[in-house]
């Protein structure tokens, strides 16, 4: 298995870029994930690595050696697509064994090969069947044994579970993060548009945002302490709310007065000179916690969700400010249309200047 390393990789079509500034190590076993709204290049990076699209400019490199020149069959990765492009008049074994048959490697060779990736992927009574007679979520497995046989230095999935139905998803998501601790040195690069594949699989995610990277860090880093405002409202489902206010006190703990009439402490330090300054405080759906008392927000329940586990209550929105989501554990009764408060932990209480988290100042 292999590292590899982008440093200030760019992408443009004619006079448009598309990516720029991308600088990147990925270590040997991990499992990164590529996440960013549609269009943001998650994809054509990922098609980069595999040599698909030509990078240009910047230097790709697996275990030093750089890579842009080099075929994408010369590179030692295999790659999973959305479509699963297998060969429908191939048994399931036959479009396991098609590329180590081009490959030549020797027929006792491959049978062994493909039927260790039957076994570790739970295909072996499916072996003989042709792709029609299987689930979504089979064929999904035969085209990522197809890649396992290859036994590459770098696995790449392009949102490989895009096409299966919900429950066919969950599934095949756990049988990909079991698949990653029965291969612990596996290094695994996975493009996604669905956030619970990015927090329950990934090592680390890589935000991708504005043609380059909004930030690196494993999911709970990315949850807990958001560089910006985007990864902030990125990460987190539903996003996090965004409420505009002033610091009225510095020091250990910060005052911010917010301009729709609340009070917000948070647990992050800020200076004297800080006095004054407008800010955006954020809390997530999650954190708010009705009261009586004290408040961050008071606002007027427009609609609810009651999902049974949780309860949705979504405010009605004041002016240009986008409205309010509060996610209360259990079942919320009879708030539709009714003023509620809501205050949260200090320590839950995000602060953003300029777009940035003042955390990482």
């Amino acid at each position: 298995m292999a590292n590899l390393k982008l440093t200030d990789v760019a992408k443009s079509y004619g006079g448009t870029k598309v990516l720029r500034g991308i600088d990147l190590e990925i270590q040997q076993g991990e499992l990164i994930v590529f996440v960013g709204p549609s269009g943001c290049g998650k994809s054509t990076l990922l098609r980069m690595i595999a040599g698909l699209e030509k990078i240009t400019a910047g230097t790709l490199e697996i275990d030093g050696q750089v890579m842009n020149d080099v075929p994408p069959a010369q590179r030692g990765i295999a790659m999973v697509f959305q479509s699963y492009a297998l060969y429908p008049h191939m048994t399931v074994r036959e479009n396991m064994a098609f590329a180590l048959e081009i490959a030549k490697v020797p027929k006792a060779e491959a049978k062994a090969k493909v039927e260790a990736a039957a076994d570790t992927l739970q295909l072996t009574p499916y072996l003989d069947r042709l792709p029609k007679a299987l689930s979504g979520g089979q064929r999904q497995r035969v085209a990522i044994g197809r890649a396992i046989v290859r036994d590459p230095k770098v696995y790449l999935f392009d949102e490989p579970l895009s096409n299966l139905d919900a429950a066919l998803r969950v599934a095949t998501r756990i049988e990909i993060a079991q698949l990653k601790e029965r291969m612990p040195d596996a290094t695994m690069i996975y493009v996604t548009h669905d956030q619970v594949e990015a927090m329950t699989l990934a090592t680390r995610i890589v935000v991708l945002a504005d043609k380059g990277i909004s930030q690196v860090g494993t999911p709970l880093e990315l949850y807990e302490t958001p560089r910006n405002e985007f990864v902030a409202q990125f990460i987190g489902s539903p996003a996090m709310n965004l409420l505009p206010g002033k610091i009225t006190a510095t020091g250990e703990r910060t005052e911010v007065a917010l301009h729709g009439g609340g009070r917000a402490i948070s647990a992050i330090p800020t200076e004297a000179g800080d006095m004054g300054r407008e800010v955006k405080i954020g809390v997530r759906p999650e954190d708010f916690v009705p009261t009586e008392t004290e408040f961050i927000y008071e606002g007027q329940v427009d609609y609810v969700e009651a999902l049974g586990e949780v309860t949705l209550l979504y405010f009605v929105a004041e002016g240009k400010q986008p409205g309010v989501i509060a996610k209360l554990p259990g079942i919320a009764r009879e708030v539709r249309r009714k003023t509620v408060r809501l205050t949260a932990d200090p320590a839950k209480v995000h602060l953003f200047a300029d777009g940035l988290s003042l955390f990482h100042c």
